[in-house]
């Protein structure tokens, strides 16, 4: 394992090597610092760090990976909460979207036109024009709401709240909330297989992952986890085969066959992994909030082989590419 310690704290465009065509980055929002880390995952080194404000959390990339979207809240001044967008290239904000109040996690569409955005405070989804750049609807959903994912045919969004141990599905056409689902206590995050027929709802206080069949929303499995496991972020590997838990105070990923739902290996990394992201030759990145660092797992190995860091509190973690 090589351990990579880097002190850069704000690299312009013009200072930063030009990337590659084919380059991939990683951006990982830290929480308590209000920046944004970006990382090259070709070597592994910090790039830049950019300020964005406020309270980064959610960060997720458009799906054609030249732009970043970041949710920034902020308690003390609501006028600066925000869906703050990067271009992925140059690393610059270019645009600030509004969200509803204190805006936490959120997925975007699979054509990049919409974005939903859990309000924690408010205890809202807020449906956002992306292209439009303004609110097309704002609905209500459970108490705290958490985490946010989109069915791959777009057509509905999960929102868990985990208040009130409640997925909301919403439509995203009508724009309607058109059932709530009880799940276990404090859901967190929701992953959909690639194919979209089974949802993974990660579900911390009970340290258990549930499995629905996302059409009739029908209980097909209950993954239990271990002591002191808290199951965070689910990102699937690029063949579908496995999917990757976060287990924060568990301080690994759990590695999980996505056919039997047996754990395979759990690969310790950070202190307090929340975020979890995955590039598509199968590089898995862990935002460790404790560490404040960055773990790079090689999922063929089951191996970390660096430790990048961060800023203060990294929180989520996202892929994105700067150039078709």
């Amino acid at each position: 394992m090589r351990t990579v310690r880097l002190s850069v704290l704000l690299l312009s465009p013009a200072l930063a090597a030009a990337p590659s065509e084919d380059a991939r980055w990683v951006y990982v929002s830290n929480e308590r610092s209000g920046t944004v880390t970006v990382i090259d995952s070709e070597t592994d080194r910090v790039l830049a760090t950019v300020p964005v404000g406020g309270r980064p959390r959610g960060i997720q990339a458009s799906p054609d990976g030249k732009r970043v979207y970041v949710a920034v809240s902020d308690r003390n001044d609501r006028s600066k909460e925000a869906i703050v967008v990067l271009d992925a290239a140059t690393r610059k904000i270019v645009g600030r979207h509004p969200s509803g109040i204190d805006p936490e996690q959120f997925a975007v569409s699979p054509d990049g036109r919409l974005a939903v955005i859990a309000n924690e405070d408010a205890a809202s989804a807020t449906l956002l024009d992306l292209p439009a750049g303004r609110v097309a609807a704002t609905l209500a959903v459970g108490t705290e709401p958490e985490g946010v994912g989109i069915t791959p045919d777009g057509r509905f969004a999960w929102v868990t709240a985990e208040t009130s141990n409640t997925v909301s599905i919403l439509d995203t056409a009508s724009r309607r909330l058109v059932e709530t689902v009880d799940v276990d206590q404090r859901p967190r995050v929701v992953a959909f297989s690639p194919d979209g027929k089974r949802a993974y709802v990660s579900c911390e206080i009970a340290a258990t992952i549930l499995v629905l069949e996302t059409g009739s929303r029908r209980r097909l499995a209950r993954i239990e986890l271990a002591s002191p496991e808290k199951p965070e972020g689910i990102v699937f590997s690029p063949d579908g085969r496995v999917f990757h838990v976060a287990t924060s105070h568990g301080n690994s990923v759990a590695f999980v066959d996505a056919d039997s739902n047996r754990i395979l290996a759990r690969v310790p990394v950070g202190r307090r992994p929340w975020g979890i992201a995955i590039t598509k030759t199968g590089k898995l990145y862990t935002a460790n909030g404790l560490s404040n660092d960055v773990s790079v797992v090689d999922t063929r190995s089951r191996r970390v082989i660096a430790t990048i860091p961060a800023g203060d509190g990294p929180w989520g973690v996202a892929v994105a590419r700067g150039r078709p």
